[in-house]
Formats: C-alpha cells, structure tokens, sequence
C-alpha cells in the first residue's frame, strides 16, 4: 500500500477533494437510510448494526481510504442521533452550521496546536482577536477583560472555581438546586468544600436562601448562578443575585453556557442584565451558537485574573523566547495540545454578523414560543411554563410519571423523535429544546401528535393489560 496522502500543505487540498466528497456521498447515504432524527431499535440493535456494517475495526490488511470513509461514515450517520432533524430536540445539542463545519474541516487539516506559537502563528493571533472580542461583550465597561476558549461549559466552570481557589484559598461555593451538575463536580476535583446547595423553587435560585447562606457562611465565598438552566432554560435573577453578592462581599460566577449568546440579540439581552458583574463568565456556543463541539467560553473581566493559569514549559515557552517576543500559550488553557476552535467561531460570526446571529437567536425563541402556544391550545397536554429561552416542557394531562417515561422510551425506540426528560415540582416532564432555526410549524405540530397518539396507545395498552 503506498504512503498515504497528507492533508497539509500546497498538495493537500488535492488530496482531500475526492475523500471529502466521499464523505459527504457517504454522509447523505446515511442518513437516508435512517430516515429520521435517530434510528429505530434502540441501543442493542445499534450496536448490533454498527458492528454488522463495519466489519473488523483493525484488519490485517486495509481496505483503502475511499472504502473507509464511506463504510464507517455512512454506519455512523445512519446510527446517529440527528440535531438537524426538527424532531431531534432532547437536549442542548446543536445542530451546526454548515460554515462552522467547514472550518472546522480547515482546522483539522491546517492541525496548529495552540500551547506554543511555532505550532500555531496566525492560529494563536487569531485565538487572542477572538477572544478579545468575545470578552468585551460580557465586559463592555473594562478596559482589558480576556477569555480563553474551552471544550465547553463543565470545563469553563472548572476554571471559574480554579481561578477563584487561586486568589482566595478554599473558597466556599453556594449554588442552587438548579446549577449544572459541573459546579459541584469542579468543586471535588479542585479539593474544595462541598458546595452549598440552597433552593431553586420554581426553577430559580431562591433569594431569601442566599441571603441566609451568605450570612451563615464563613468566606471566601464564591455565588454561582446560572443563565439558563439545563432543565428549564430559566435565568436566575442575576442583579439582584449581583446585589447579595456585592453587599457580603462574596465573588459571582455566572454560568450562562446557554443563555449567553442572547447577548448578540436586541431582542432579548436586557435578560443578561448585570452579567457583567460576574467575577467570571462562562459561554458555550456549541449551544445558541451552532458550533461543532467544542466551543466553550470562560470570560474575565480583567487581563490578570487569568496570570494564576501561567505554567512554564522550557520546550514550549522557555524564558529567553518569551523575552524575545513569542507569545507564551500555556497560560491560555490546562490543557497542552489544544484544537483552533477559534476559527469556525471567528467564520460564523464574520459570516453571519450580529444581525445575522441575533436572526437566529430571535427566530430559534420564537419558534419556542410556538410550540408554547401549540401545547397550550391543546386539552390533552400540559405546559409546564412559558419558555424562558428554547426550552419546552410538558407532558400529557392527567397522567402518571411512569408513563411520561415510557412515551420517551417509545419514540426513542421507534426512531420518531429525541425528547429529553426533567423533573420539576416533584413530576417528570418531556423537554423540547429548540435550537434548530429551521424548524417550521408543522414540525412541531408533528412532534406533538406523535407524543399524543404514542400516549393515546401506550394508555390502550395499558389498560387492555390489567386483569378485570
């Protein structure tokens, strides 16, 4: 077999034209066959199918790149759970733009490593452009606030409580019922105390509780609070949070790995009031941002909140090239070898413009208040709130937990629809989260006719199972 092609330099583009179109036949293929927004059978006939298609995964002999491609991209299409399907709505997984995914594909072939400049010259200009940028839209009235770019929301987090034990000692984390999982998770991987939990009801921090706490507890202490919260997409009261905060002398962050990007909206920013105020900021646009994973955010208001990240390396930033003018990296990230995500970050919103991302951000809401109004409209369905964001709960009307589960279950299994599941106010409830801007009225009108007739039978069943 001769030596296969590389994807760099003036000859790789050569080379990755026939293999990408490869891809996309193969990318096409697949998901034609599935034929909906996951497949059908659930996870052992999945597995069972993915290990039929491929074949051995290490052969004694290869089976050439075109075969590959086209083999393992087509079982992975066909066996995936599709968030560009509109009836793909479980959870806050975005369906990408296809100019993000592009450059991401530059990314991929281009490989700079982002822990040192000589793996990563315009990449690291680049990276430092955005993030600059990024920064002082959560921190317009700072003159060098900064960000650094993570996989993601539970890392951004873990950074924020890092940073926090750096410049205070064991700082004392209180949170609500309602933040993400990854607060109390970066609390015992950075040996601090176990956060303290107060009351979220109805889905939001509980003022009087933090008040309490923040009397209560010794410092340093560190508020997180959360906008937009996985279950319901609710946004804590961040000013008044802000207030507590500043009157007992506590440190905020604010995870808005969600909620976010409303700032790029006219429309709906004025719900991220007093962000800014935060010690520290976490955003996660492979959320309402439509980036391929990863793309995740922890903005600072200030340059040096970040100096405790510095680590020295000699073969990566050694002290006399540091003098000399390379830009030192390590201090950019705990981890060394790192991807360019800037780039499909930087295209999209070159591309699309604030206008064209707030375009996004108002219709992906407006369509969650559509299928609002849809529930609400219908007698045998149950809203549990308007939505604050894009998500969406509800549950048939007079049922039980249990079959709220098996209505999930159902349609996973069939391969009709991808529903998420919270609980709230002690009842479980299926969760729609809308994030695809292409999502028309009669999808989710659609959506919820399968829920109902999935209930309707599921009901038939049951009863026609009970001994009279």
């Amino acid at each position: 077999m001769p030596t296969p092609p590389l994807a760099g330099g003036t000859a790789g583009p050569t080379h990755l034209r026939p293999l990408i179109d490869t891809v996309l036949t193969a990318l096409h293929d697949g998901a034609t066959r599935r034929n909906g927004p996951l497949p059908a059978g659930g996870p052992h006939t999945v597995t069972q199918n993915l290990h039929h298609t491929t074949g051995p995964l290490i052969p004694d002999h290869g089976t050439g790149a075109h075969h590959a491609l086209r083999t393992l991209v087509t079982a992975l299409t066909e066996g995936a759970a599709d968030p560009a399907h509109p009836h793909c709505a479980a959870h806050l997984h975005t369906p990408p733009l296809a100019l993000a995914a592009a450059a991401d594909l530059a990314a991929s072939a281009l490989n700079p490593s982002m822990d040192s400049w000589d793996q990563a010259p315009a990449a690291s200009a680049l990276e430092t452009a955005l993030t600059t940028a990024l920064a002082a839209e959560i921190y317009p009235h700072t003159p060098q606030p900064d960000a650094l770019i993570t996989t993601g929301g539970t890392e951004a987090n873990q950074l924020a409580l890092l940073l926090a034990r750096e410049r205070h000692g064991p700082v004392q984390t209180i949170c609500a019922a309602n933040a993400h999982h990854s607060i109390t998770r970066a609390a015992w991987l950075l040996g601090l105390p176990q956060p303290v939990v107060i009351p979220a009801p109805n889905g939001l921090m509980d003022l009087t509780a933090l008040r309490h706490a923040l009397i209560h507890h010794q410092g340093p202490l560190l508020v997180t609070a959360t906008a937009g919260t996985t279950d319901t997409g609710q946004i804590d009261p961040l000013t008044d949070i802000a207030d507590l905060t500043t009157t007992h002398n506590a440190e905020l962050h604010i995870d808005a790995a969600y909620g976010g990007p409303l700032l790029f909206s006219p429309t709906h920013r004025h719900a991220l009031r007093s962000l800014h105020r935060a010690h520290s900021v976490t955003l996660d646009l492979h959320k309402l941002g439509w980036q391929p994973a990863s793309a995740g955010i922890l903005a600072v208001p200030h340059h040096h909140d970040l100096h405790a990240l510095h680590h020295h390396a000699p073969y990566l930033n050694a002290d006399d090239d540091t003098d000399a003018g390379l830009p030192d990296l390590l201090g950019r990230s705990l981890r060394t070898t790192r991807r360019p995500d800037a780039l499909k970050i930087a295209v999209t919103l070159q591309a699309l413009g604030r206008d064209g991302l707030a375009d996004l951000i108002d219709r992906t809401l407006t369509t969650a208040h559509h299928l609002a109004d849809l529930i609400d409209k219908n007698p045998t369905l149950e809203l549990y709130d308007r939505p604050t964001i894009s998500t969406v709960l509800f549950r048939p009307t007079h049922t039980d937990d249990t079959t709220v589960a098996t209505i999930r279950r159902t349609l996973l299994n069939q391969g009709h629809a991808v529903l998420g599941r919270a609980r709230i106010s002690n009842s479980l409830w299926l969760k729609a989260t809308l994030l695809n801007p292409h999502t028309t009225p009669d999808d989710l009108q659609h959506l919820l006719t399968l829920v109902t007739d999935t209930h309707a039978h599921t009901e038939a069943t049951t009863e026609g199972s009970t001994p009279r």
